[in-house]
C-alpha cells in the first residue's frame, strides 16, 4: 500500500510499505477514508522528539471504513464506517476503568523508552515515534487498530466524514480541555491557540456554559475563526504591549476564571523571554518554547483552572511558584477520547459540534509532504490539511 512515512529530521516521503494485517483476535484492519495533520506531528518531524526511525508511517487522526476484523471482535463489522480515538486504549486495565484511557496500561510494547522520563508508561498512540508505541500511523490506504471494540466507533448516519475525522483527536483534545476547567456559569475562559484543538475548546467551552471565550493568536485568519465559530473575544498578541494586561483590562482586573494551553512546546512570542527560548531551543538546551504556558500561568486569576493540552518536554524556568501562590488547580493529559466520543458523535448529529470547517486543504495522499509543509508553515491560512488516500 502507498503510506506517508518520515525519513529524517524535516524529510517526509510517500512510498510502498507493507499492508496491515490482523495480528490479535481482537484487531480490525480499516481503509482510511480520511486523515489529517495535527501540531504534536510537528515536534518530531523537528526532530524535538526523539526515538523516530526512518521508514515509519506517521499520522495519528483518522476515520475509516472496516474492511477486516479478528475472530474476536463482536461490536464492529467489515463495512462500519468508524472513527478511532489517537491513543490505543484495551479497555480492560485498571486506567481504562477509571476512564483515563490515554494512560492504558496495555498498549505501549516498548515501556523501557518512557519509564525513565516519565515513571510509568502511557497508552500508545498511532504514529507518533516509538516512545508512543512505535505502532503505524494513519496517513496510508490501510491501517490496524487493536482493540476494535473499545477504539472503533461507529459514526451515525448524517455525520459526514469531514466531521467524523476530527472526532478522532482535534475535537476530543478540545472538549477535554474544556471539561478540566469544570466550567460553571458566568465564567470566563482564555484559551491559548487557535489552531485545530484551540478552535474545539472554545466551541467546547461555549458548550459547556461559559458565558466568555477569549482567544489569543496572531494569525488574522484564524482569530476570524474563533470569532465566527466559537463566538470568542479575540487578541492578536502582536499588536499588544502585554497579553497579561489586554486580559486584566478585559475582566476588570481579576484575570480568566480558566486558561486553557492549546499551543505547546514550539510557541511564537515577543519579547526577550521568547528569544531566550528559541535559543536555547536551537542549541537542543532545551526542548520546549513554553511562552503560551508561562502566559496562560500569569494571566490566569487566583484560585483559577490551568488546563495544558499543548505537548511539552524539558520546560526551563517553568513559573511553579506561581501556580503554588495564586493557588490554582492544573489539570493536563493526553486525550482520553474514548471517555467523550459519544457525547460528541451526539453533538455533530444534532449540528451543536461540526469542526469540519478546520479542513481549510485537502490533498491526496501522494501530496503529503505538501500538505505538512503548507500545515508547518501556516500557507494560504491552512489549519488543518486533510489526506484523501
Amino acid at each position: 500500500m502507498r503510506a506517508l512515512y518520515w525519513n529524517g529530521v524535516n524529510d517526509l516521503r510517500v512510498g510502498t510499505v507493507k499492508d496491515p494485517e490482523i495480528v490479535n483476535p481482537h484487531d480490525a484492519v480499516l481503509k482510511v477514508r480520511l486523515s489529517t495533520t495535527c501540531g504534536s506531528d510537528l515536534h518530531f518531524i523537528d526532530g524535538y522528539i526523539p526515538t523516530m526511525k526512518a521508514g515509519d508511517v506517521i499520522g495519528h487522526e483518522f476515520m475509516g471504513e472496516v474492511v477486516e476484523v479478528g475472530p474476536e471482535v463482536k461490536q464492529v463489522k467489515k463495512g462500519d464506517r468508524v472513527v478511532v480515538p489517537s491513543f490505543i486504549a484495551c479497555g480492560q486495565c485498571w486506567y481504562c476503568q477509571q476512564k483515563l484511557f490515554s494512560l492504558c496500561d496495555c498498549t505501549h510494547p516498548k515501556p523501557e523508552l518512557q519509564e525513565p522520563l516519565l515513571g510509568y508508561p502511557t497508552a500508545g498512540i498511532y504514529g507518533y515515534t516509538h516512545a508512543f508505541g512505535g505502532y503505524a500511523g494513519s496517513h496510508a490506504e490501510y491501517i490496524r487498530v487493536p482493540h476494535a471494540d473499545v477504539d472503533c466507533f461507529k459514526v451515525p448516519d448524517g455525520v459526514a466524514d469531514e466531521t467524523a475525522l476530527f472526532l478522532s483527536d482535534a475535537a476530543p483534545t478540545g472538549y477535554m480541555g474544556a471539561d478540566f476547567c469544570g466550567i460553571q456559569p458566568g465564567d470566563t475562559v482564555a484559551v491559548w491557540g487557535c489552531g485545530g484543538v484551540g478552535l474545539m475548546a472554545q466551541q467546547s467551552a461555549r458548550l459547556m456554559g461559559a458565558e466568555r471565550v477569549i482567544a489569543i493568536d496572531r494569525f488574522p485568519e484564524r482569530l476570524r475563526m474563533a470569532r465566527e465559530h466559537a463566538g470568542s473575544e479575540t487578541i492578536d498578541y502582536t499588536q499588544v504591549p502585554s497579553v497579561l494586561e489586554a486580559l486584566k483590562e478585559m475582566t476588570g482586573g481579576r484575570g480568566p476564571d480558566s486558561c486553557i494551553d492549546a499551543v505547546g512546546m514550539e510557541a511564537h512570542g515577543t519579547g526577550s523571554q521568547y528569544a531566550y527560548d528559541r535559543l536555547k531551543q536551537a542549541l537542543r538546551l532545551e526542548t520546549d518554547r513554553a511562552q503560551a504556558l508561562r502566559e496562560a500561568v500569569m494571566a490566569c486569576r487566583k484560585g483559577g483552572t490551568l488546563s495544558v493540552l499543548g505537548v511539552y518536554g524539558l520546560i526551563d524556568k517553568f513559573p511553579m511558584g506561581v501556580i503554588m501562590n495564586k493557588g490554582m488547580t492544573v489539570r493536563t493529559a493526553q486525550q482520553h477520547g474514548q471517555a467523550y466520543m459519544d457525547r460528541l458523535l451526539a453533538h455533530a448529529q444534532k449540528g451543536e459540534l461540526n469542526p469540519a470547517y478546520l479542513a481549510t486543504h485537502r490533498f491526496s495522499l501522494e501530496d503529503g509532504p505538501r500538505g505538512y509543509d503548507m500545515f508547518k508553515h501556516k500557507t494560504d491560512g491552512c489549519v488543518r490539511a486533510v489526506f484523501a488516500p
